[in-house]
C-alpha cells in the first residue's frame, strides 16, 4: 500500500473525491494506493493542490527528482 496516497485519501475524504479532485476515476485512485498504478506526472499537482499542500509532490514521486525535486538539505556537506 502506498502510504502517500493513502494520507491523502485520508486527507481529501475517499478514494472517489481524490479521484475527482484529479480527473481520474476511483478505479485509478486504487490503483495508486495498492501501487499497481504510479500517479502519472500531470495528476501530482492535482492531488498537492487537492490536499492543500499537505502532501509535496517530491512525496508522491520520488522517483522523478528532476520533475519534484525534494526539500534542499542545507546539512548535506
Amino acid at each position: 500500500m502506498n502510504p502517500t496516497i493513502k494520507t491523502a485519501i485520508n486527507i481529501v475524504g475517499s478514494q472517489k473525491k481524490l479521484g475527482e479532485a484529479c480527473e481520474v476515476s476511483q478505479q485509478a485512485v486504487y490503483k495508486w494506493l495498492h501501487n499497481k498504478a504510479k500517479v502519472s506526472p500531470e495528476h501530482v499537482n492535482s492531488i498537492v493542490n487537492a490536499t492543500g499542500g499537505e502532501i509535496k509532490a517530491h512525496q508522491i514521486r520520488p522517483d522523478l527528482p528532476t520533475l519534484f525535486p525534494g526539500p534542499i538539505d542545507n546539512n548535506a556537506a
